[in-house]
């Protein structure tokens, strides 16, 4: 049995070497309609970004999209990875020393949390074994996702009626009569949760500077949307293009940000 699990990690080593980047995946994400929707109910457990991980893997190899687990975990469930099989590769938390802090030798040890991706898991179709069920994708809450993010929504007061909605501190506003109240209000609680209110208000008036933040948040709403088959992403995908400017890609480091701020409104939104 460890003979088995040493051969199907150890084929794909090599993969391993080849870390992803989250530009790369919300790329793929935001260009391919319906891709985002298929990670989110497929990988039902998993971060957001790894969802789209997975399902970028499962497309590139040709496999089946499923349920997704570790070796030992398909061992308890009582399955097994068949021989040959290739782990597909995604991206873990791992506790490491700081070293930087820890340089005061009178100091307690200090660790740092570091992301790394690895070569450890396996869908379903990897596998054989007993049956198993996949379980069902819980439903997202509105209310559910403000109290847990302690986000409060106010009365739109703005004299400008051409503003879809505005962001400020922990509170938004919605435009009464706003175009897409659904895209609006997860665009406005990605600029709280992508800190943007932080350090001033933020609108998404068509005369605000600060390109990057209004596609921050765009790129926050698509996902949340296309995860949750709601209508808008056709627009927040022109409209993020529209801040961006044609040919501008989304840097890395704003890929991240986009990814970890949508993940963070789904999870709080739904029931564990």
């Amino acid at each position: 049995m460890n003979h088995h699990s040493r051969s199907a990690s150890s084929s794909s080593s090599q993969n391993s070497r080849n870390n992803l980047r989250w530009s790369e995946l919300l790329s793929e994400a935001v260009t391919k309609p319906g891709m985002i929707l298929e990670a989110y109910t497929r990988f039902h457990g998993y971060s957001l970004g790894n969802r789209i991980a997975a399902l970028f893997q499962c497309m590139a190899r040709g496999i089946q999209p499923g349920p997704i687990a570790t070796f030992p975990r398909w061992i308890e469930l009582d399955r097994h990875v068949k021989r040959g099989e290739k782990a597909l590769t995604l991206c873990q938390p791992v506790t490491v020393k700081d070293r930087d802090a820890s340089q005061d030798s009178d100091a307690p040890e200090a660790v740092k949390t570091v992301f790394v991706w690895r070569p450890r898991w396996f869908v379903l179709a990897q596998t054989d074994g007993a049956e198993f069920t996949a379980p069902i994708v819980p439903a997202w809450e509105r209310d559910r996702a403000l109290a847990s993010l302690e986000v409060s929504i106010v009365p739109f007061a703005s004299l400008d009626g051409n503003i879809q909605g505005y962001a400020s501190r922990r509170s938004f506003a919605i435009n009464p009569v706003a175009q897409l109240p659904v895209k609006t209000l997860f665009h406005e609680l990605a600029h709280i949760v992508l800190g943007h209110t932080v350090a001033a208000q933020t609108n998404d008036g068509a005369n605000l500077p600060q390109d990057l933040r209004e596609a921050e948040a765009e790129g926050v709403a698509l996902l949340c949307l296309e995860s949750l088959a709601l209508p808008g992403g056709d627009y927040c995908r022109g409209y993020i293009q529209t801040w961006l400017g044609a040919g501008r890609p989304i840097p890395e480091q704003s890929a991240q940000r986009i990814f970890k701020a949508a993940d963070a409104i789904l999870r709080a939104g739904t029931a564990e």
